[in-house]
């Protein structure tokens, strides 16, 4: 029997797992250390107010947040469709705009030791937003 295009790959079913069961209980531990965070942002036609948790790099004036799951998360879709999101990393609440996506194969800027786990997963995505008083 040929496999449908509908099925879900396993990408898909970790992230439903994660965002079902696993964020709720890793992410008020996690976004509290280095290099963690939770974007916060609202639903695009919902309204409905979430919290993501992420893995978040700076660079330069910039936060850099990996997209393991992709460009097409539900999440980053909604942070490009509002034109940014708040970030709460490390006890510190900023507000996020102009998110830039794209792909980085060499991930340049991100750490040695984080960057061989995210080859290792296939994440070459990721999207760029800036503080909101920060100029371009």
């Amino acid at each position: 029997m040929a496999p449908t295009t509908s099925a879900p790959t396993a990408r898909r079913r970790l992230a439903r797992f994660n965002r079902a069961v696993a964020n709720r209980v890793v992410a008020p531990v996690l976004t509290r250390l280095p290099g963690f965070g939770t974007v916060l942002h609202r639903g695009r036609r919902s309204g409905r107010p979430y919290a993501t948790p992420v893995k978040v790099f700076r660079a330069g004036n910039a936060y850099v947040i990996s997209l393991p799951y992709g460009p097409r998360s539900d999440w980053v879709r909604n942070v490009v469709a509002a034109g940014g999101c708040e970030l709460v990393t490390r006890g510190h609440r900023v507000r996020l705009t102009a998110p830039r996506l794209y792909v980085d194969r060499v991930q340049t800027g991100i750490p040695a030791p984080v960057r061989a786990v995210l080859k290792r997963l296939g994440c070459f995505d990721f999207v760029e937003l800036r503080p909101a008083s920060a100029r371009r």
